[in-house]
């Protein structure tokens, strides 16, 4: 099993980026913020997740690992693959554990693929999981509002429109909260462009 890679980071389309160790390229799938706080051409460390099945081996990488600890744990829940548990990998930590602590449901909602009652499903079975990694609350807690999540469909469709991924990277990093489909932040985003 692969721990973390070490190398020369080169962004791909989100949320995939590549990692370069000593010639070899390995590519990996990231949470968005991790994707946005990493450099173009950067060294970076990455913590890393092989998920492997009979027909892919797929490496998800995470900034530390708690959050690579929170991933596996998610995907051992019923009915949550890899691409929801990134989903919930990519809000803040701390905004996720109010959420179950909390119950709420419209954090959860929020996630493409994720409807009222698998949010209310999971909000109890990730209350059992926080319950055994109390790690998991010792994030940082961040200042600001929620940032609105990045939408795979709404990045799709603006760079189908012509713009360059990193502005509308940028641009969606600006919509209000309020904005929760695909279709509210594509027009909020091309307002703002």
């Amino acid at each position: 099993m692969i721990y973390a890679l070490t190398g020369t980071i080169a962004k791909l389309d989100l949320p995939h980026i590549t990692i370069d160790v000593s010639g070899v390229s390995y590519l990996v799938t990231v949470p968005y913020p991790l994707w946005d706080a990493l450099n173009q051409g950067a060294k970076a460390t990455v913590m890393i997740y092989s998920y492997i099945r009979e027909d892919r081996f797929d490496l998800f990488g995470f900034a530390d690992k708690d959050e690579r600890s929170l991933f596996a744990g998610l995907l051992s829940l019923t009915g949550i693959g890899p691409k929801i548990a990134l989903e919930l990998c990519s809000i803040q930590r701390h905004l996720l554990m109010t959420a179950v602590e909390e119950g709420d449901v419209a954090t959860l909602t929020s996630i493409k693929g994720i409807g009222r009652k698998t949010a209310e499903k999971l909000l109890v079975d990730l209350k059992s999981l926080v319950e055994k990694h109390p790690e998991w609350q010792r994030a940082e807690k961040s200042t600001g509002k929620k940032p609105a999540p990045m939408d795979a469909d709404a990045i799709a469709a603006l760079t189908s429109l012509g713009y360059d991924q990193s502005t509308v990277v940028e641009a969606l990093k600006k919509i209000p909260a309020s904005a929760k489909t695909s279709e509210e932040r594509v027009s909020a985003a091309l307002r703002a462009l």
